[in-house]
């Protein structure tokens, strides 16, 4: 092909992406959600599915496909079409898939176009109302007494959560027991009919019950107190140096056109500001709103993946 007509060709392709955006769009548009309702990411992905119908005039709907700890929706995204209509919500859960799942059955970065990250947010440990902890000093003291007597669930093996606890364990010098689940809701659950002792998940998915005085919360993981749990100090006020946030993002499949990706990510900026989401995002669900850019997202991505990698090699975890 001769280099006029091999940029003729070129040039067709930018109009008709430029063309396909514009109108995009056309058909209903699908946000997988990974994990079971009762957690964090749905209701995100719900909130912006009802504000993008309104504001692009065009259904999006949200759909749970569960499994494997985030893994069974997202592999679903990784093999759709990129087309700009099927994008995945994802939590910080992804960060570690790689390193628990050598055989894994997409690439988490090269496998997905990045669109946001929305936010970020300290993870809160509380514990039901019936349990004895009236502070985190309590549970130091008991997890020292008695060692691989007290429970701390979190959202699945090798999440965010469970690997905080492993660093938690190690910079207090004691042995509180992870426990796996298959969601923020399950764990939820429990936690408050007194099944564990404790519960590490975000502030966005622990807030309510916190407020509504099912759940105590003992401390954060942030690196500030936050606005959501103001009264509750962080593990570096109480001496453990470690600092640990959740986060939520949403990827489209590799190939998804840029001018599809840009003009979602404008709508959503657009969104985010809207009174009513930003009230939303910072105090129902416990947010820091940060909504990166695609290339920013992708290098968060890469940089917690690295993280949280190596504690995953260091201490010899596993996806069973």
């Amino acid at each position: 092909m001769s280099a006029s007509k091999l940029f003729a060709f070129f040039l067709f392709l930018g109009i008709s992406f430029s063309t396909a955006a514009q109108e995009w769009p056309t058909k209903v548009v699908k946000f997988i959600s990974p994990y079971p309702p009762g957690g964090s990411v749905d209701p995100l992905a719900r909130l912006f599915a009802a504000k993008l119908t309104d504001s692009l005039h065009q259904q999006f709907i949200v759909e749970n496909r569960i499994g494997a700890s985030g893994i069974v929706g997202t592999d679903y995204v990784a093999k759709s079409a990129p087309d700009g209509y099927t994008f995945v919500f994802i939590f910080d859960t992804h960060a570690v898939h790689q390193a628990l799942n050598p055989q894994l059955s997409f690439d988490p970065v090269k496998d997905f176009a990045p669109v946001m990250i929305v936010g970020t947010a300290p993870m809160a440990i509380t514990t039901g109302v019936m349990k004895p902890y009236k502070s985190f000093a309590d549970v130091i003291a008991a997890a020292k007494a008695k060692p691989d007597t007290v429970t701390l669930g979190n959202v699945g093996n090798g999440s965010l959560a469970h690997l905080t606890t492993i660093v938690l364990n190690q910079a207090a010098g004691v042995k509180i027991v992870p426990v796996p689940y298959k969601g923020g809701g399950p764990l939820s659950l429990d936690l408050i009919g007194g099944q564990i002792d404790l519960a590490m998940a975000s502030t966005a998915a622990q807030a309510q019950h916190v407020r509504g005085g099912k759940m105590r919360a003992l401390a954060l993981t942030g690196e500030r107190r936050s606005s959501t749990m103001p009264d509750v100090p962080t593990l570096k006020e109480l001496g453990i140096d470690v600092v640990a946030h959740a986060w939520w993002g949403i990827l489209a499949p590799a190939g998804t056109p840029k001018p599809i990706i840009d003009k979602l990510v404008f709508e959503l900026r657009k969104i985010i500001k809207l009174a009513d989401v930003n009230k939303t995002l910072t105090e129902t669900l416990g947010m820091d709103v940060v909504a990166l850019s695609p290339a920013d997202t992708q290098k968060f991505i890469a940089d917690n993946m690295n993280r949280w990698g190596r504690v995953v090699k260091e201490n010899g975890i596993t996806n069973q």
